[in-house]
This record gives C-alpha cells, sequence and structure tokens, in this order.
C-alpha cells in the first residue's frame, strides 16, 4: 500500500506542467546586423539579392543580442541554387540553431558542471550574479546541450556524412570559447555551409598540438567531401596546425580581428574625444528638475531635448565599424542647430522660466 502510494506520488510530480513565464523577455542591450560573405550565386555568378531578413534574439555573457540577419538568394529562376537561401555564416557562432542562449553561455554552464562540479541551482545563481537573466530549467536544458555537442562526434555521423556529401564541399570554422579565466577552452569545429558541428572538445590549453589533434579528427571523421576553406582567428598555434594537417587548403584568418588591431589607434583617439565631448554638455540634471512640476508645451520640448542629449552621451557605437565619438558630435551638432534654430524664432535660448538655467551644448 505505502509503495502504491509513492508510486501515485511520483507519477504525479513527473506529470505536474512546467511554470508558465511570469516577466517579460528582457529587451536587447546591443544590436547588430549580419551579412552572408557570398555575394555571387555559385551556380550562375549572378549577384545574389536579398530575400529577406531574419531577425533572433541571443543572449550572451557580454549581454543580450538583438541579430538582423540579412538572407540571399540567387534571382536567376534557371541555376540550380535558385531555391537555395544564403544565412550569414557567422551566424552560427552566436549560438545553436533556434536557440536563445550564445555558445559562451552553454560553455560556461558546462565548465561550471564538469569541472567545478556544481548543482543546477548553484549554476543559476552564478549565472544571475553575471547579470544573464535565465530560468532555473533552463540550466538543465542548457547542460543537455553541452553534453550534445562534447559528444557530436561520435554521435549521428551519419546524418552528417549524408548531407556533406550532398554539399559537395565543407568550409572548416574553427574557433576557441574561453568562458573564464584558468578555464577549460571548448573547441569547435563546425562547416560554415550546413552550419553544422562536426566537433565539439574542451581543452586544458591551446597548444599547436591539441589544436592539431582535433583537426587531425575532423579530418578523419570528414567523408570523401574536399574541404575548399578553412577559417580562424589570426593565433599562431591555429595557423601552424592547419599549416600542419591541412598544407594546401586556403586559410582565411577572421577579417573582424584585422579591423579591431588596425582600428586600435583610432578607437582610443575617438574615446578621448568623446570623454571631452561630454564634458562640454552640462546642465541637463538641473533642468529636469526645475520641470518635474510643469506639464506645459515648452517644459515637454525641453525634457526632449534633455533625453536627446541623455541618449546621445549614453549611446557608446560598435567600435570599431561604429565609433562613439563620431557618433556622439554627430548627434550633438544636430541638437545644436535645432536649439540655434529655435532661439532664432523665440528669440532667445530654451530656457526655464521659472527658474533661469538653460540648456547648453557647445
Amino acid at each position: 500500500m505505502l509503495e502504491g502510494e509513492r508510486g501515485r506520488r511520483s507519477r504525479a510530480v513527473r506529470r505536474e506542467p512546467e511554470m508558465a513565464r511570469r516577466s517579460p523577455r528582457p529587451e536587447a542591450t546591443h544590436h547588430v546586423v549580419l551579412r552572408p560573405t557570398l555575394e555571387k550565386c555559385e551556380g550562375c555568378g549572378e549577384a545574389l539579392w536579398v530575400a529577406h531578413h531574419k531577425r533572433r534574439t541571443v543572449t550572451t555573457l557580454q549581454g543580450i543580442y538583438d541579430l538582423r540577419l540579412v538572407v540571399r538568394q540567387c534571382p536567376n529562376s534557371q541555376c540550380q541554387e535558385y531555391h537555395h537561401r544564403y544565412r550569414p555564416e557567422e551566424e552560427g557562432s552566436w549560438a545553436l540553431p533556434h536557440g536563445e542562449f550564445g555558445l559562451d553561455v552553454i560553455a560556461l554552464v558546462g565548465a561550471l558542471r564538469f569541472r567545478e562540479h556544481r548543482s543546477v541551482p548553484e549554476i543559476h545563481q552564478e549565472l544571475l550574479r553575471r547579470g544573464v537573466q535565465i530560468a532555473e530549467r533552463s540550466v538543465a536544458h542548457l547542460i543537455a546541450r553541452y553534453e550534445e555537442l562534447v559528444t557530436v562526434h561520435v554521435t549521428d555521423r551519419d546524418r552528417i556524412h549524408e548531407k556533406l556529401k550532398k554539399q559537395g564541399r565543407v568550409i572548416l570554422a574553427i574557433d576557441g570559447l574561453q568562458p573564464d579565466a584558468a578555464h577549460e577552452v571548448l573547441w569547435v569545429i563546425r562547416d560554415c555551409l550546413s552550419q553544422e558541428i562536426l566537433l565539439a572538445r574542451p581543452l586544458l590549453s591551446s597548444a599547436q598540438g591539441d589544436i592539431a589533434t582535433l583537426l587531425r579528427e575532423v579530418k578523419e571523421l570528414l567523408p570523401p567531401v574536399p574541404v575548399k576553406g578553412i577559417i580562424s582567428d589570426g593565433e599562431k598555434a591555429i595557423r601552424t596546425a592547419v599549416a600542419g594537417i591541412f598544407p594546401k587548403i586556403p586559410h582565411q584568418l577572421c577579417q573582424i580581428h584585422y579591423l579591431r588591431d588596425a582600428a586600435k589607434p583610432i578607437v582610443q583617439a575617438d574615446r578621448h574625444a568623446a570623454t571631452q565631448l561630454k564634458a562640454h554638455v552640462r546642465g541637463i540634471r538641473p533642468i529636469e528638475r526645475a520641470l518635474e512640476a510643469r506639464t506645459d508645451e515648452s517644459a515637454q520640448d525641453a525634457r526632449d531635448y534633455c533625453l536627446a542629449v541623455r541618449s546621445a552621451i549614453t549611446d557608446d557605437g560598435h567600435p570599431p565599424l561604429k565609433l562613439g565619438g563620431i557618433k556622439l558630435h554627430t548627434r550633438l551638432s544636430q541638437i545644436r542647430d535645432s536649439l540655434d534654430l529655435v532661439a532664432q524664432k523665440r528669440g532667445s535660448g530654451l530656457a526655464c522660466k521659472s527658474c533661469g538655467p538653460s540648456l547648453h551644448v557647445d
């Protein structure tokens, strides 16, 4: 009788539905546009058209990203690639297909679970401490995703082989994801064309021999399909390992790393200029306090100008392509021109008549 009661309780617990979300999803803190690097159709050579745009929200350790994916398609209806959609190759380095959390979050969850042997509630609290908004049940799901990534090289190989054979070529991407300093590095090798992850394994070091071992294993696991290219960071260990395992395969280094290194002096100068520009913007808070009790049209206009200035000085841009200092200068110049126009029409600056301070933008 006691065993039957325990069984009924156990089944009741298993049948209990998951709790619904009680709070809205947090808003994205960053916005990124991803575009395919391929601009011409490989079948007929015509320029690819933008078919449509996709949107994804991915939560990473650095924040919540709103990804806008540009999807291209061959416009030639007679081409054999006409129905093929070209998605951004970089999409696979952000998150798994249909995943809401970035690969860096999965790597951290796996490291906390299998290296530090933490429980699911402990991992959940650590992610919250790092600013990652996540439910506790999602932590368990990410642990399962981590296990799938680590064991993908020994499971479901037939499906991947068949897909790569139909594809006819492979472009390998190599990247190491380090959740934190002194932790294991999760190395991921995937195919850029099919977005399939071919191998994922945590390593204690990023030495040339360890990376060469991973490349050699991937080379043995691949079906008889030619490797047309390899993409990776510019680290010396990766370059040497690729040259040893794939000596005749074109190796392209990540262009964004080149751009960041080349633009470092410009980015530093831009940040210094932005700091000086922010020092010239003054008088915002006193005006906002003086206008708190007013509801007339002039007070609302003044509040709008204050909000515009605050928005301008808090937008740091996305270096190296979108420099925050240049963007701040442009927006402040537009606000100044608007204030000058208002001053010409009214015969004076935009000021609070009851308290006297005026909004000043040099």
